[in-house]
Protein backbone atom coordinates (compact mmCIF):
# COMPACT_ATOMS: atom_id res chain seq x y z
CA UNK A 1 0.00 0.00 0.00
CA UNK A 2 1.49 3.32 -1.06
CA UNK A 3 1.84 6.15 1.43
CA UNK A 4 -0.82 8.23 -0.33
CA UNK A 5 -3.37 5.40 -0.28
CA UNK A 6 -2.53 4.61 3.35
CA UNK A 7 -3.02 8.22 4.42
CA UNK A 8 -6.24 8.46 2.43
CA UNK A 9 -7.55 5.39 4.21
CA UNK A 10 -6.57 6.80 7.59
CA UNK A 11 -8.36 10.04 6.75
CA UNK A 12 -11.46 8.12 5.64
CA UNK A 13 -11.38 6.13 8.88
CA UNK A 14 -11.27 9.37 10.86
CA UNK A 15 -14.11 10.79 8.75
CA UNK A 16 -16.17 7.66 9.34
CA UNK A 17 -15.49 7.76 13.08
CA UNK A 18 -16.33 11.43 13.64
CA UNK A 19 -19.18 12.05 11.19
CA UNK A 20 -22.14 10.44 9.47
CA UNK A 21 -20.50 10.88 6.05
CA UNK A 22 -20.50 7.54 4.17
CA UNK A 23 -17.10 6.23 3.08
CA UNK A 24 -16.23 3.66 0.39
CA UNK A 25 -16.48 -0.01 1.36
CA UNK A 26 -12.76 -0.55 0.77
CA UNK A 27 -11.99 1.65 3.78
CA UNK A 28 -13.41 -0.98 6.14
CA UNK A 29 -12.69 -0.70 9.85
CA UNK A 30 -9.46 -1.69 11.57
CA UNK A 31 -8.97 -0.79 15.26
CA UNK A 32 -5.19 -0.88 14.84
CA UNK A 33 -5.39 1.63 11.99
CA UNK A 34 -7.86 3.79 13.91
CA UNK A 35 -5.08 4.52 16.39
CA UNK A 36 -3.12 6.07 13.55
CA UNK A 37 -6.18 7.84 12.16
CA UNK A 38 -6.28 10.24 15.11
CA UNK A 39 -3.68 12.33 13.29
CA UNK A 40 -6.43 13.31 10.85
CA UNK A 41 -9.07 14.26 13.45
CA UNK A 42 -8.27 18.01 13.11
CA UNK A 43 -8.38 17.74 9.32
CA UNK A 44 -11.84 16.21 9.59
CA UNK A 45 -12.58 19.15 11.87
CA UNK A 46 -11.58 21.47 9.04
CA UNK A 47 -14.17 19.82 6.79
CA UNK A 48 -16.84 19.94 9.49
CA UNK A 49 -16.04 23.60 10.12
CA UNK A 50 -16.13 24.36 6.40
CA UNK A 51 -19.55 22.70 6.10
CA UNK A 52 -20.84 24.71 9.05
CA UNK A 53 -19.26 27.91 7.72
CA UNK A 54 -20.90 27.37 4.34
CA UNK A 55 -24.30 27.04 5.99
CA UNK A 56 -23.63 30.18 8.03
CA UNK A 57 -22.61 32.25 5.01
CA UNK A 58 -25.56 31.07 2.92
CA UNK A 59 -28.04 31.64 5.74
CA UNK A 60 -26.63 35.11 6.48
CA UNK A 61 -27.92 36.26 3.10
CA UNK A 62 -31.48 35.52 4.20
CA UNK A 63 -31.59 35.92 7.97
CA UNK A 64 -29.96 37.86 10.82
CA UNK A 65 -26.61 36.65 12.21
CA UNK A 66 -28.19 34.87 15.20
CA UNK A 67 -30.42 32.76 12.97
CA UNK A 68 -27.56 32.02 10.58
CA UNK A 69 -25.33 31.00 13.49
CA UNK A 70 -28.02 28.76 14.96
CA UNK A 71 -28.46 26.99 11.62
CA UNK A 72 -24.69 26.57 11.31
CA UNK A 73 -24.43 24.99 14.76
CA UNK A 74 -27.43 22.77 14.01
CA UNK A 75 -25.79 21.64 10.78
CA UNK A 76 -22.68 20.65 12.72
CA UNK A 77 -24.73 18.67 15.23
CA UNK A 78 -26.43 16.85 12.36
CA UNK A 79 -23.20 16.12 10.47
CA UNK A 80 -21.49 14.66 13.54
CA UNK A 81 -24.64 12.97 14.88
CA UNK A 82 -24.13 14.99 18.09
CA UNK A 83 -21.08 12.82 18.79
CA UNK A 84 -19.20 15.41 20.84
CA UNK A 85 -22.30 16.91 22.45
CA UNK A 86 -23.24 13.47 23.75
CA UNK A 87 -19.78 13.12 25.27
CA UNK A 88 -20.03 16.54 26.91
CA UNK A 89 -23.37 15.71 28.52
CA UNK A 90 -22.21 12.30 29.75
CA UNK A 91 -19.01 13.78 31.18
CA UNK A 92 -20.85 16.40 33.21
CA UNK A 93 -23.44 13.91 34.45
CA UNK A 94 -20.68 11.54 35.56
CA UNK A 95 -18.22 13.96 37.13
CA UNK A 96 -20.24 16.81 38.61
CA UNK A 97 -22.28 14.46 40.78
CA UNK A 98 -19.20 13.57 42.88
CA UNK A 99 -19.72 9.88 42.12
CA UNK A 100 -16.90 7.39 42.78
CA UNK A 101 -14.84 6.26 39.79
CA UNK A 102 -16.70 3.04 39.00
CA UNK A 103 -20.09 4.71 39.25
CA UNK A 104 -18.93 7.64 37.13
CA UNK A 105 -17.80 5.26 34.38
CA UNK A 106 -21.15 3.47 34.60
CA UNK A 107 -23.02 6.77 34.31
CA UNK A 108 -21.15 7.51 31.09
CA UNK A 109 -22.59 4.31 29.61
CA UNK A 110 -26.13 5.36 30.49
CA UNK A 111 -27.94 6.78 27.46
CA UNK A 112 -30.12 9.03 29.62
CA UNK A 113 -29.15 12.67 30.17
CA UNK A 114 -29.27 14.08 33.68
CA UNK A 115 -29.50 17.63 34.97
CA UNK A 116 -25.78 18.41 34.76
CA UNK A 117 -25.56 17.02 31.25
CA UNK A 118 -28.60 18.94 30.06
CA UNK A 119 -27.27 22.22 31.46
CA UNK A 120 -23.84 21.64 29.89
CA UNK A 121 -25.43 20.84 26.54
CA UNK A 122 -27.64 23.94 26.55
CA UNK A 123 -24.73 26.17 27.57
CA UNK A 124 -22.50 24.74 24.83
CA UNK A 125 -25.11 25.25 22.13
CA UNK A 126 -25.93 28.76 23.36
CA UNK A 127 -22.32 29.86 23.64
CA UNK A 128 -21.35 28.57 20.22
CA UNK A 129 -24.41 30.13 18.61
CA UNK A 130 -24.06 33.52 20.29
CA UNK A 131 -20.30 33.75 19.78
CA UNK A 132 -20.59 32.82 16.11
CA UNK A 133 -23.43 35.33 15.69
CA UNK A 134 -21.27 38.04 17.25
CA UNK A 135 -18.40 37.26 14.88
CA UNK A 136 -20.72 37.11 11.86
CA UNK A 137 -22.27 40.46 12.72
CA UNK A 138 -18.80 41.99 12.41
CA UNK A 139 -17.49 40.12 9.36
CA UNK A 140 -19.17 36.95 7.98
CA UNK A 141 -16.14 35.88 5.94
CA UNK A 142 -13.81 36.27 8.91
CA UNK A 143 -16.26 34.37 11.10
CA UNK A 144 -16.19 31.48 8.62
CA UNK A 145 -12.40 31.18 8.87
CA UNK A 146 -12.50 31.37 12.67
CA UNK A 147 -15.21 28.70 12.79
CA UNK A 148 -13.06 26.32 10.75
CA UNK A 149 -10.12 26.95 13.09
CA UNK A 150 -12.34 26.34 16.12
CA UNK A 151 -13.48 22.95 14.85
CA UNK A 152 -9.95 21.86 13.95
CA UNK A 153 -8.47 23.11 17.22
CA UNK A 154 -11.16 21.48 19.31
CA UNK A 155 -10.30 18.11 17.83
CA UNK A 156 -6.59 18.80 18.30
CA UNK A 157 -7.32 19.38 21.98
CA UNK A 158 -9.07 16.02 22.19
CA UNK A 159 -6.05 14.26 20.66
CA UNK A 160 -3.70 16.12 23.01
CA UNK A 161 -5.74 14.83 25.94
CA UNK A 162 -5.39 11.29 24.59
CA UNK A 163 -1.63 11.70 24.52
CA UNK A 164 -1.56 13.14 28.05
CA UNK A 165 -3.60 10.45 29.82
CA UNK A 166 -4.08 6.67 29.86
CA UNK A 167 -7.42 5.16 28.91
CA UNK A 168 -9.68 4.99 31.97
CA UNK A 169 -11.55 1.82 31.13
CA UNK A 170 -9.19 -1.02 31.98
CA UNK A 171 -11.56 -3.91 31.31
CA UNK A 172 -11.20 -5.26 27.80
CA UNK A 173 -14.95 -5.48 27.35
CA UNK A 174 -15.35 -1.85 28.31
CA UNK A 175 -12.65 -0.78 25.88
CA UNK A 176 -14.22 -2.72 23.05
CA UNK A 177 -17.69 -1.28 23.64
CA UNK A 178 -16.84 2.32 24.49
CA UNK A 179 -16.69 5.15 21.96
CA UNK A 180 -12.93 5.50 22.21
CA UNK A 181 -12.26 1.77 22.44
CA UNK A 182 -10.86 1.53 18.93
CA UNK A 183 -8.40 4.37 19.44
CA UNK A 184 -7.75 4.00 23.14
CA UNK A 185 -4.51 2.07 23.24
CA UNK A 186 -1.03 3.21 22.31
CA UNK A 187 -1.79 6.27 20.19
CA UNK A 188 1.61 7.06 18.61
CA UNK A 189 3.16 10.29 19.83
CA UNK A 190 4.05 11.37 16.30
CA UNK A 191 0.38 11.16 15.32
CA UNK A 192 -0.69 13.19 18.34
CA UNK A 193 1.97 15.80 17.53
CA UNK A 194 0.79 15.96 13.92
CA UNK A 195 -2.81 16.47 15.03
CA UNK A 196 -1.82 19.30 17.36
CA UNK A 197 0.28 20.90 14.61
CA UNK A 198 -2.69 20.93 12.22
CA UNK A 199 -4.80 22.67 14.84
CA UNK A 200 -2.07 25.24 15.42
CA UNK A 201 -1.81 25.90 11.69
CA UNK A 202 -5.53 26.62 11.43
CA UNK A 203 -5.25 29.05 14.35
CA UNK A 204 -2.28 30.75 12.73
CA UNK A 205 -4.15 31.07 9.45
CA UNK A 206 -7.22 32.53 11.17
CA UNK A 207 -5.02 35.02 13.02
CA UNK A 208 -3.22 35.95 9.80
CA UNK A 209 -6.46 36.58 7.90
CA UNK A 210 -7.71 38.73 10.79
CA UNK A 211 -4.32 40.38 11.39
CA UNK A 212 -4.83 39.40 15.02
CA UNK A 213 -1.92 37.49 16.57
CA UNK A 214 -3.36 38.35 19.99
CA UNK A 215 -6.45 36.25 19.23
CA UNK A 216 -4.30 33.29 18.19
CA UNK A 217 -2.16 33.64 21.30
CA UNK A 218 -5.23 33.87 23.51
CA UNK A 219 -6.73 30.81 21.81
CA UNK A 220 -3.53 28.83 22.26
CA UNK A 221 -3.30 29.83 25.92
CA UNK A 222 -6.95 28.96 26.52
CA UNK A 223 -6.60 25.59 24.78
CA UNK A 224 -3.44 24.74 26.69
CA UNK A 225 -4.95 25.65 30.05
CA UNK A 226 -8.10 23.73 29.21
CA UNK A 227 -6.19 20.55 28.33
CA UNK A 228 -4.06 20.81 31.49
CA UNK A 229 -7.10 21.36 33.72
CA UNK A 230 -9.01 18.51 32.10
CA UNK A 231 -5.95 16.29 32.45
CA UNK A 232 -5.77 17.04 36.18
CA UNK A 233 -9.53 16.67 36.66
CA UNK A 234 -9.80 13.38 34.77
CA UNK A 235 -6.67 11.86 36.31
CA UNK A 236 -8.05 12.65 39.75
CA UNK A 237 -11.60 11.40 39.20
CA UNK A 238 -11.28 8.68 36.56
CA UNK A 239 -7.60 7.84 36.32
CA UNK A 240 -7.63 8.66 32.61
CA UNK A 241 -9.82 9.66 29.69
CA UNK A 242 -12.84 8.06 28.02
CA UNK A 243 -14.49 8.71 24.69
CA UNK A 244 -17.03 10.93 26.39
CA UNK A 245 -14.34 13.11 27.94
CA UNK A 246 -12.76 13.54 24.50
CA UNK A 247 -16.09 14.87 23.29
CA UNK A 248 -16.11 17.31 26.19
CA UNK A 249 -12.56 18.40 25.33
CA UNK A 250 -13.61 19.11 21.74
CA UNK A 251 -16.55 21.21 22.88
CA UNK A 252 -14.41 23.14 25.36
CA UNK A 253 -11.77 23.74 22.70
CA UNK A 254 -14.27 24.98 20.15
CA UNK A 255 -15.79 27.43 22.62
CA UNK A 256 -12.34 28.59 23.79
CA UNK A 257 -11.33 29.59 20.26
CA UNK A 258 -14.61 31.37 19.54
CA UNK A 259 -14.38 33.21 22.87
CA UNK A 260 -10.80 34.30 22.20
CA UNK A 261 -11.51 35.69 18.73
CA UNK A 262 -14.75 37.34 19.83
CA UNK A 263 -12.95 39.05 22.71
CA UNK A 264 -10.17 40.17 20.38
CA UNK A 265 -12.69 41.60 17.93
CA UNK A 266 -14.35 43.54 20.73
CA UNK A 267 -11.06 44.96 22.00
Amino acid sequence: MTMLVRELRLFMLALQFLTRVPVPAWVGFDPAQMRRAVRHFPLVGVLIGAFSAGIALAASRLWPPTVAAALAVAATVWLTAAFHEDGLADTFDALLGAAPRDKALAIMKDSRIGTYGAVALVLSLLLRTLLLAELMARDPAAAAVILIAAHASGRSAAVALMAALPYARTEEGDAAQAKAGSVARDVPGIDAAWAVAVGLLTLAFAAWTQASPIAAGASLLALGCMVLMLRHWLRRHLGGYTGDTLGAAEQFGEVAVLLSFAASASG
